[in-house]
């Protein structure tokens, strides 16, 4: 019976394995298992971005009809993307203010680059003398970003341009 008593006191003295140093994770930052925070985004403002400065470099090599395609695939992602972070953030208020505020921002950014979008677009559409394309994109520019906003008066000039309204607007 005394030898059992014995068997605690051994370890002791012989020392159990530490475990404090085995890792059996990669102890990497953590928010690098985020999937969409790394670097190969799917669901992000930059891949709106990337988006359109691909569109931008298909208009210089004079391929329309791909910058075309690319242009709505960022505008669809950028629409995608404002309607999430307008839902999350309507389904966070009242619980924790810096969900919201957090989400406020990145909706903001979507719709800026949707409007961005737009413009691109309409402006491809205007180059290949489809107003009638064009026209709805402008319009929508103006419903997102306010007529006093850089891009709404853009968009409200290019309106006049093209003869779809016929009184300037000097804005503010």
């Amino acid at each position: 019976m005394k030898f059992l008593r014995m068997i605690p006191i051994i370890f002791m003295f012989i020392g159990i394995p530490s475990y404090m140093n085995l890792s059996y994770a990669e102890s990497k930052n953590p928010n690098e298992y985020k999937v969409l925070s790394s670097t190969n985004k799917k669901l992000s403002i930059s891949d709106v971005q990337d988006y359109l400065n691909n569109g931008d470099k298909l208009v210089k090599d004079g391929d329309f009809e791909k910058a075309k395609q690319t242009y709505d695939k960022a505008r669809n992602l950028a629409r995608q993307l404002a309607g999430f972070y307008r839902d999350l953030n309507g389904s966070f208020k009242g619980l924790d203010a810096r969900i919201p505020l957090e989400l406020d921002k990145k909706g903001r950014k979507s719709i800026k680059i949707w409007a961005q979008s737009n413009a691109r677009l309409a402006s491809l559409y205007k180059r290949k003398k489809q107003p009638e394309v064009a026209v709805p994109l402008l319009v929508e520019i103006i419903r997102l970003m306010t007529p006093n906003s850089t891009e709404g008066k853009e968009a409200y000039q290019n309106l006049l341009q093209l003869g779809f309204v016929e009184t300037t607007y000097k804005g503010f």
